[in-house]
């Protein structure tokens, strides 16, 4: 999935990623790439509203699961289940989310859980960066139900 096609996904399936002008920079078995800009996500003291923030981290979890499923040919719902986010800098301008799977093994075992149980939990982890600096990280459990015809 190209970051075009993956955008187009996220507006049209995910509005709220539309009206906060979300764009995806990259796409990589290994992590995505996500930005947004301040305007549409501002705040009151003129920085990015905290929900925007968990918000893109958010999709950035969620579209790293989504593309690497889709690329394995696995058909399935998936949905969060728990998240923390630590909030370290305020963000005055346009930030990214870089979400990785954080532990080596995880894919393997929740890729073969969910073939063969038709379900499977895994946590997906994003560091969030504004002007050359970590400013915040989050940490996400997401489940995949299957969606196969048995």
């Amino acid at each position: 999935m190209t970051p075009t096609d993956l955008e187009q996904y996220l507006h049209e399936h995910i509005p709220m990623s539309k009206a906060m002008q979300v764009s995806v920079t990259e796409v990589q078995p290994e992590r995505v790439l996500l930005s947004a800009p301040l305007a549409p996500n501002i705040n009151h003291r003129d920085t990015v509203f905290g929900g925007s923030v968990s918000a893109v981290a958010i999709l950035a979890a969620w579209s790293l699961l989504h593309t690497r499923l889709n690329r394995s040919g696995i058909s399935s719902r998936l949905v969060i289940q728990r998240n923390t986010m630590k909030y370290e800098l305020p963000i005055a301008g346009t930030f990214t989310a870089r979400s990785f799977i954080p532990a080596a093994a995880a894919w393997e075992t929740f890729s073969r859980m969910i073939l063969r149980k038709g379900r499977a939990r895994i946590t997906v982890s994003a560091i969030l960066e504004y002007a050359g600096q970590s400013v915040g990280h989050f940490e996400g459990e997401f489940v995949a139900l299957s969606t196969a015809e048995v």
